[in-house]
C-alpha cells in the first residue's frame, strides 16, 4: 500500500502519520497484519472524530431513506461511496482524504477529491507543499535558452492516483519566458501540452508567482519569469470500472508532453520552441480487502 511505502520518507520529513476510520480494531489490526503496515491506525466505530472534522459522508444514510434508489441518489452513491452500492454497513464512513495538521492540532491543509476512487499520492502532496526533490532518474534537458529537469512526483502508480509532475525551469543569464497573462499582449505563456490518451485527465497547470518586465522600445510592461520557476502539472489516472478495465495486466503508463514557450532577451525574441518530453511510471492493482 501506498501510504506503507512512503511512511519512512514521511518519517524523515518530521511528518507523522495517522490514518482514521470507522473500522474496528480487530479490522484494522488484520489490515495491519496483512500488509505490514507499521504506521498508526485510530479506530472511530461512532464516527465521532470523523464528524468533528467535517469529513462524515451522509450519502450511505441517505440511501437508506425515502429517496433511495431516485437518480441523484444513485448518483451520489458510485461519486462518493462506490459503484456497486451503498448499504447500512456503510454508515458512518468519512469522505477519503489527507489533512495535515499542525503540533497544535489544527488544520493547515486538506486534499481532497471528487471521486470516492481518486486520491493524492502522499508525493503530489509534499510536492505541491514544496517539499519535493528530484530523483536521481529526473530528466534533464538543455536549450539554447533555458535548463529543464523534470520527473513524476509517482514512479508507481494505481488507478485512481492523483499525481504530479515536476517541471524545474532556469532560465539563461538575461533571458525570460512569458508568464500567464502575457497572452493578452500577443506573447506566447509558457505551457505544457499532454498528449491525449484514455483515462488520463490533465488538470489545470499549476504556475508560480511571475515578476513584471519592462520593454522599453514598446513601453509595456508584461509578466515573465527570469528567475529559475517550478510548474506542476496535476494529472488522475482515472479510476473508473473502465479505466481499471484497460489497465489490468499492463506494467507501466507514458506520459507523452511538449514543453512550448519563447524566450527574450533585452533585444531580440527568439523563435518559438517546443520540447518532447515522457514520463514513465509503473503500474500496481488496486487493494480491494
Amino acid at each position: 500500500m501506498e501510504l506503507a511505502r512512503d511512511f519512512d520518507e514521511l518519517e524523515a520529513r518530521g511528518i507523522r502519520l495517522v490514518t482514521i476510520s470507522y473500522d474496528s480494531g480487530a479490522v484494522l489490526r488484520a489490515l495491519a497484519e496483512r500488509h505490514g503496515i507499521t504506521f498508526t491506525m485510530l479506530s472511530d466505530p461512532s464516527s465521532e472524530v470523523i464528524e468533528r472534522f467535517d469529513l462524515l459522508n451522509p450519502v450511505p444514510e441517505w440511501n437508506l431513506g425515502e429517496d433511495r434508489g431516485t437518480p441523484g441518489i444513485q448518483e451520489a452513491v458510485a461519486t462518493y461511496v462506490s459503484v456497486v452500492g451503498a448499504n447500512a454497513n456503510m454508515v458512518g464512513i468519512a469522505f477519503p482524504g489527507t489533512l495535515i495538521l499542525d503540533a497544535e492540532g489544527r488544520v493547515e491543509e486538506r486534499y481532497f477529491e471528487d471521486f470516492y476512487i481518486e486520491r493524492n499520492t502522499i508525493s503530489s502532496v509534499l510536492i505541491r507543499r514544496g517539499e519535493g526533490s528530484p530523483p536521481v532518474e529526473a530528466t534533464h534537458v538543455g536549450t539554447a535558452q533555458l535548463d529543464l529537469t523534470t520527473w513524476s512526483g509517482n514512479s508507481e502508480l494505481a488507478a485512481g492516483n492523483r499525481f504530479t509532475l515536476v517541471l524545474s525551469v532556469e532560465p539563461h543569464g538575461g533571458m525570460h519566458v512569458y508568464a500567464p497573462g502575457a497572452e493578452a499582449g500577443g506573447y506566447r505563456v509558457i505551457a505544457l501540452e499532454i498528449e491525449p490518451q484514455p483515462f488520463i485527465r490533465v488538470l489545470p497547470m499549476a504556475y508560480p508567482e511571475s515578476q513584471p518586465y519592462y520593454f522599453e522600445p514598446l513601453d509595456e510592461t508584461v509578466p515573465v519569469y527570469e528567475q529559475p520557476f517550478t510548474l506542476l502539472q496535476g494529472v488522475i489516472l482515472e479510476g473508473s470500472p473502465e479505466a481499471q478495465n484497460l489497465l489490468r495486466g499492463r506494467g507501466s503508463v507514458t506520459i507523452a508532453g511538449t514543453l512550448a514557450y519563447q524566450a527574450c532577451d533585452a533585444s531580440v525574441c527568439y523563435s518559438p520552441v517546443r520540447v518532447p518530453l515522457s514520463w514513465t511510471m509503473s503500474l500496481r492493482p488496486l487493494v480491494f480487502r
